[in-house]
């Protein structure tokens, strides 16, 4: 009886990237359904490795500088060690190519970008390609057949919250890339708009993003703040739920439209959407450039969240008792009203 395999996926970063590879983590599992499969990470990931269903193992790699042989020298005997039979290369940099090199004389089969690797793909230099289209194109040579979608299938959690009509709202993004932020102060108006209509604004992001939200908050305080209380399996959970998310250039966005939740995306001219914007099967992506000057009512159509009977009824001047009997003649439900 043959043994399994020994495989091994380099995924090191960053958070977007690592859910958009989710569908190129399962497509190499089904296609190794039983060999063993190890990922080599960063610490950051370890968590999300660990409950990914695809890897029967997760090292995590520490990523040496430049300036440290001997750390390269202690990976590059473990890679020797483990006698891979073949490296799916999903992080495609320079320091996996060495890896590549240093393997020398007994490289396993690997299916990368680097030269001389023995299932090497070669982005065509007249194409824009998203990075799962990439990975497809990347796969397809070593008979792996992926899906360019994430799968987050296996990703869930009790919710932290439990409301109908919830709006997620992302107003973050990695710290040091400000730039790919719509203003909080806008965030923080088509809040207040979602909530008159009857929405449930919901604020998603990181612990050093609180001045942001504490804007959005002063300018409509009916918003649930969620900042700093939701890992990535509450976030997930909460986007199945929810009716819609607007959020920037952002990971958790990534899994928000990856589970199938209705999202707009807002890019300017910071970062490209044709390359590395959320996939899923609702997903809109808004560009406008300068981004600050992206108008709300333009995020709200985009978005198709409708506004209530009353609110409708109070801009039309109705009363509202009138506005009332149009809600219960509508059902409950909503008409639509351009802003």
């Amino acid at each position: 009886m043959a043994q399994p395999a020994r495989i091994l996926v380099i995924k090191h970063s960053a958070f977007g990237d690592f859910i958009l590879s989710t569908g190129s983590f399962r497509a190499i599992r089904a296609h190794h359904a039983g060999d063993r499969i190890t990922l080599l990470t960063t610490e950051p990931f370890r968590a999300l490795a660990e409950a990914c269903p695809f890897f029967d193992a997760v090292w995590i790699d520490p990523r040496p500088g430049w300036t440290q042989p001997w750390r390269w020298l202690a990976i590059v005997r473990r890679l020797r060690a483990a006698r891979f039979d073949r490296v799916y290369d999903l992080q495609r940099n320079d320091r996996t190519a060495a890896y590549f090199r240093l393997l020398w004389p007994r490289r396993p089969e690997w299916v990368g970008t680097v030269a001389g690797c023995s299932h090497r793909y070669v982005k065509p230099a007249d194409r824009k390609l998203h990075i799962v289209e990439r990975e497809v194109a990347q796969l397809a040579p070593a008979g792996v057949d992926a899906a360019p979608a994430p799968a987050l299938d296996w990703l869930d959690a009790a919710p932290p919250l439990a409301a109908e009509r919830m709006v997620l709202l992302v107003p973050g993004s990695a710290p040091h890339r400000p730039e790919k932020r719509w203003p909080a102060a806008a965030y923080g108006r088509l809040a207040k708009d979602l909530a008159a209509s009857g929405y449930v604004p919901v604020l998603i992001g990181a612990a050093a993003e609180a001045d942001a939200r504490a804007m959005i908050l002063a300018v409509c305080p009916q918003a649930v703040d969620l900042g700093g209380r939701t890992g990535i399996a509450e976030i997930a959970a909460l986007a199945r739920r929810a009716v819609a998310a607007v959020g920037n250039d952002t990971g958790p966005m990534h899994v928000i439209a990856g589970v199938g939740c209705p999202t707009v995306s807002l890019f300017g001219d910071a970062s490209d959407p044709a390359l590395i914007g959320p996939r899923g099967p609702r997903v809109h992506v808004l560009r406008h450039a300068p981004l600050p000057e992206l108008a709300v009512a333009r995020v709200r159509r985009r978005a198709g969240l409708r506004r209530s009977p009353v609110e409708v009824g109070r801009r039309l001047g109705l009363s509202a008792g009138i506005a009332e009997r149009l809600r219960a003649a509508a059902g409950g439900g909503r008409v639509r009203l351009r802003a």
